[in-house]
């Protein structure tokens, strides 16, 4: 069993070598980066040329410095060498768990290192989408398997009717409809971002005001996710209801609840417990839009402001680290089977 989860981990870790190759050809081979990292110094060198020719009136000494200066970026950013020279060694570094700094990003702290960047909006994250997801999580478990009790019934299908509307809504939708309602028509919670400005002072104040922000995106999300997946725990019990092995449980007899409890919940686990892990280790990715409409520093705003930005080193490093969380819930999924499903076993 040790050598086959070994095994299963050593696939895992290729796995992750594949997607960071792909990352490579993705900026480098299609032209992104280097069309990117341009755009970045053409920009920068405008902003240069124009406070030069404030105080320099020699057309000729003017274009030999911002020419002088345009190399010293194009350095800078190794414009200077071709893109598989120079993206290589960033997943290498990166592999080695050497984030190394960011190009433009920033902390609020104002630490360019991406590992900073890193802890401060996981943090966030953690916070915002993870607290959705357990509460969405908890949410299923309790409505799903009471509603596969009651197939067929008026209350079931009242209930897959409202749990159909509610994975039909769009997270930005109800993002926007809350913060109109309960923040702005009846100021109950606050609009948007992570703190109050002046922000508290004090641990736990700050944590108390962090909550408070976090509400109206954390209920936004539990309200367009937890119908999915309560249905989809509805549907994972009932399937596993009808197997052959619960209608010889209860040809014997044997009690409704202990049916209930070894039979189907116990049968049914693996996939739900497999739905459990990997949404949330999805959700410390973050959510680009519910973030972007709280303005909300989390990792999926780090990622979208990364690729804007044009900054290698964050891009593969969030892309390495989300990787890398998959690959870890995957491989405590197949530790996990072990203890659920009896059915599994590894020789």
């Amino acid at each position: 069993m040790v050598l086959k989860l070994l095994g299963r981990g050593l696939t895992l870790f290729g796995v992750l070598v594949i997607v960071l190759l792909m990352v490579v050809v993705s900026l480098g081979a299609t032209g992104f980066s280097d069309r990117m990292l341009e755009s970045t110094v053409s920009e920068e060198i405008r902003a240069y040329r124009t406070t030069l020719s404030q105080t320099i009136r020699d057309p000729e000494v003017l274009e030999a410095t911002v020419a002088q200066r345009r190399a010293e970026l194009e350095a800078f950013y190794h414009l200077d060498q071709p893109w598989y020279t120079r993206l290589p060694d960033t997943i290498k570094r990166v592999v080695t768990f050497d984030l190394g700094e960011a190009r433009t990003l920033r902390t609020t702290e104002g630490s360019p290192r991406v590992a900073d960047l890193l802890a401060e909006r996981l943090g966030n994250t953690i916070l915002l989408i993870t607290t959705a997801s357990v509460i969405t999580s908890i949410l299923g478990l309790l409505i799903g398997p009471r509603l596969a009790a009651r197939a067929g019934t008026r209350l079931d299908r009242a209930a897959c009717l409202a749990l159909a509307v509610s994975y039909a809504l769009p997270a930005w939708w109800v993002g926007i409809f809350f913060v109109l309602f309960f923040a702005f028509e009846w100021g109950i919670f606050p609009y948007g971002g992570l703190l109050s400005a002046p922000p508290p002072d004090g641990a736990l104040a700050r944590l108390g005001d962090m909550a408070w922000h976090a509400a109206l995106p954390v209920a936004a999300l539990v309200v367009v996710s937890f119908g999915s997946w309560a249905y989809a725990v509805r549907t994972m019990v009932l399937n596993t209801a009808q197997e052959p092995f619960v209608t010889v449980g209860k040809a014997k007899g044997l009690p409704q609840n202990l049916i209930e409890r070894r039979y189907i919940l116990r049968a049914a686990a693996p996939p739900i417990v497999t739905s459990l892990i990997l949404g949330l280790a999805g959700s410390l990715g973050g959510a680009i839009l519910t973030e972007t409409v709280f303005n909300w520093p989390g990792m999926g705003r780090l990622y979208y402001d990364a690729i804007i930005a044009a900054d290698e080193t964050v891009i593969v490093a969030l892309t390495f680290v989300f990787t890398l969380i998959y690959l870890a819930a995957r491989f405590v999924l197949e530790v996990l089977y072990l203890w659920l499903d009896p059915r599994i076993r590894y020789t």
